[in-house]
Order: C-alpha cells, then structure tokens, then sequence
C-alpha cells in the first residue's frame, strides 16, 4: 500500500471513528431522565480586551453547559471548544468590559450547534485596574474579576455582568469589647467620663481585620460599566487594599478601615443599597446579586452572606421596610 492509500484510509479510519462517536452522543440512554446541566467547566482561555485604541489579551475561565434531552446519551463536548476558538476570534471585548456580550454570542451559538433547549455560558476574565494609592499618589494595579453570564434558548436570551473585588472589613463586634474594656481602664486610672469619650473618639480602636472577596452582579438590558461594580463592591468594605503601600498610605488604609468597621452582612447591604442609588433606570424585572466572603483571622472558619433578587424585590423591602415574601434566585431569573 502506497503513501497516498495508507493516508485515504487513516482519513476514512478517522472519520467512521467521528461518526460513530456522534451517533453514541446522540443515542438513547440506558436511564431515560433529562439532565439539568451538562457541558464543560473551568477552561482556560485568553480572551481580547480593547482599550485605548489598543488590545490586550487577558485570561479567562469559561463555563459552558445545556440541558439535555431524555432521549440524547450525551452533549458534544468538542464543539463546546470549537465554539469557545471562533468566539475568541470573532469578538473583541471593547472598553465598556462587557464580557457578557461574548457569553451571550457562544450561548447563542451552542443552542444552534447541541440543537439544546437552553444553554447557559459564564466567563470569569481576571482584569489589571490602574489605580493610585490615597496618600502618596503612586501608581499600583488591582487585579479584579469581570464576570459575564448568558443563559439562551431558542427565542430569548439573557445576560449577567458581574464583577468580584477584594477589600478589607473590621469587624464591628470585637471593636465595640475593645472599646468597652477601654473605657473600664480609663475611668479607673482617674479619666473623667468626657474625657475618656474624647480620647476614644480620637484615637482609633483596635479590631481584627478580614480580608473579603466581594461580589455584584446585575442582570439588566440597560448598561452597565464593571469598573463602575468595582468601586461599588470596594466602598461596600471597610476599606480598599493596594498592592503598592508606601507608610501613609498604609495609616490611611488601617485608619479608614476602622472608622467604618463593618460585618459581612453590612457589605452585602451597602452594595445592593449603592448599586440601586447609582443605577435608579433599572427595572423591576432586573437582577441583583450581592455577595461576601470574608477570611477570618481568629477563628479557621470563614464567613459569608449573599442577598439575590429583583429588582423590584429589593426596592419594596427597602422602601417598605417589611421582608420580602420571595427572593428570585440567579439561575430562575436567567432561565424565566
């Protein structure tokens, strides 16, 4: 057999060998039941980010999955890959960060190309921001995560941008016993009461810092800018955290941070509460997400809180002051 013929038959060997293996994906299983999710996760990618008549490229986790059908024994898990390479290839990410837009364009496309009821995309890209530090004016960079989400079906799709930032909280409860022991030693070594609540008002009291990992996502047709998130996320916290401290810098961070000490609670509040003032065209029918996680000092656990729901959920608890009955979740709202 000839160089020519043995290469023919390696190309026929080959694609029986594919056929095959999309007939099995697209056969009956042995359990007929439906799955939820199916797909492929955590795969690593260098996406394209315009900014300044420039691009960079920046790396990226993408998340992909959809629904399967009783009758189907699998997805095709290699156009998942082949989707993710055209996608990159096609869609540059403009200065406005709206990762979701490529979410939204590889949802789309998968649903065509699994023939899926729904398919459901999250890109996580990990963003330099170019900042300076508050005292000294030097210039640091924060790396932050700009998150994109698209679920779509056939006829509708939606979309999430998010954004996860790293802070610092002081905690709120081990600064009020500081304070209260404080208070005990000074009165007993003769300060007067006035005194005292003078001398504690003006130098800082001692706390343990967490660390947090704050997160926001906005589900809504109208824009919105993930540097904008950012800031939101980081004011939500005691104080933000630099890369780069020179010494002022850093008495300004650990001041600041205890002036406005702040449980995990407390920053899933003040993001929501922010985001809702900073963005007051969003409607009713659009999401919201707030959550934070905090790294614990004294204690090896960790703690967190979230708060999820529309809209107009959010705005009638607060302004009514009553709980609300029903918080709509991510994945219902991205699937309603």
């Amino acid at each position: 057999m000839g160089p020519t013929e043995r290469a023919d038959t390696n190309l026929s060997s080959m694609t029986e060998s594919r056929q095959l293996l999309d007939d099995m994906q697209a056969s009956v299983p042995d359990v007929r039941l439906g799955l939820s999710r199916a797909g492929v996760q955590g795969v690593s990618k260098a996406i394209r980010l315009r900014w300044g008549g420039a691009e960079k490229l920046v790396s990226a986790e993408i998340d992909s999955t959809v629904d399967l059908d009783p009758a189907q024994k699998g997805v095709h898990m290699s156009r998942f890959h082949e989707l993710f390479e055209e996608a990159i290839e096609e869609v540059v990410i403009g200065e406005a960060f709206l990762v979701e837009e490529l979410a939204e364009h590889i949802a789309r496309h998968i649903v065509e190309r699994q023939a899926a009821g729904r398919a459901e995309v999250r890109i996580a890209a990990r963003y330099p921001l170019e900042r300076r530090t508050p005292v000294t004016g030097l210039a640091t960079q924060e790396m932050i995560s700009i998150i994109g989400i698209a679920a779509a079906s056939p006829g509708s799709v939606r979309r999430i941008v998010g954004v996860e930032a790293t802070g610092i909280n002081a905690c709120p409860c081990a600064q009020g016993l500081v304070r209260g022991k404080a208070t005990e030693r000074l009165l007993e070594a003769g300060f007067e009461a006035p005194d005292v609540e003078r001398i504690l008002q003006l130098v800082p009291i001692a706390t343990h810092n967490q660390r947090g990992r704050g997160t926001l996502y906005v589900g809504s047709d109208h824009p919105v800018n993930a540097e904008e998130l950012a800031a939101i996320v980081e004011g939500s916290m005691s104080s933000p955290i630099y890369e780069l401290l020179k010494r002022p810098d850093e008495l300004f961070v650990v001041e600041h941070a205890h002036l406005q000490p702040r449980f995990v609670e407390d920053s899933v509040r003040v993001s929501l509460q922010t985001a809702l003032e900073r963005y007051p065209e969003l409607e009713d029918a659009d999401f919201l997400l707030a959550r934070q996680l905090n790294l614990e000092t004294i204690h090896s656990h960790e703690v967190l809180a979230e708060r999820y729901g529309t809209v107009g959920e959010l705005r009638a608890e607060l302004d009514g002051g009553h709980p609300a009955t029903r918080h709509t979740e991510l994945r219902e709202w991205l699937s309603s």
